[in-house]
């Protein structure tokens, strides 16, 4: 794959709105394990290597067990989660495939069953940010640095 633009050099004014979006939703009520769980899900629905590269050892470091990121991808079957996570994934993934699912009733029930009003919002914002990142990384073709084997 090769990098269609370096968009960071290319409008240092929008990478700085989006840094700055991303800064605040470290403020929001959003656990960080949770937001990084997140992070993850909405980055493989997006095909977002470069995402998924970054996200992974921040997840880790947050405290996401090794076994949550290894069944991320299909966390309906699995019980590694719990019912705030399930329903954060699920709003994650409708919102994330918007055209598709309409953010249907169900989903947005689940959320509301496992949430305050507060932390619905916030949670959307961190779906919202992490869609525009994976936006710019998949559509310039952002290219991941590799890590040492040792990771």
């Amino acid at each position: 794959m090769t990098e269609r633009l370096n968009y960071h050099q290319a409008s240092p004014k929008a990478v700085k709105a989006m840094l700055a979006l991303a800064a605040e939703t470290q403020a929001l009520s959003i656990p960080l394990a949770l937001r990084e769980l997140v992070n993850m899900r909405v980055s493989q629905i997006n095909g977002c290597a470069f995402c998924l590269n970054m996200h992974a050892p921040a997840a880790r470091d947050a405290g996401v067990s090794q076994q949550k990121l290894d069944v991320l991808a299909a966390w309906r079957e699995s019980p590694a989660f719990d019912t705030r996570e399930r329903a954060a994934l699920g709003w994650a993934e409708a919102l994330t495939r918007i055209e598709a699912t309409g953010a249907p009733d169900a989903d947005y029930t689940t959320l509301t069953d496992a949430f305050m009003p507060q932390e619905c919002v916030d949670l959307t914002l961190v779906i919202n940010a992490i869609n525009a990142w994976n936006r710019f990384a998949v559509g310039f073709r952002a290219t991941h640095p590799m890590r040492p084997d040792a990771d």
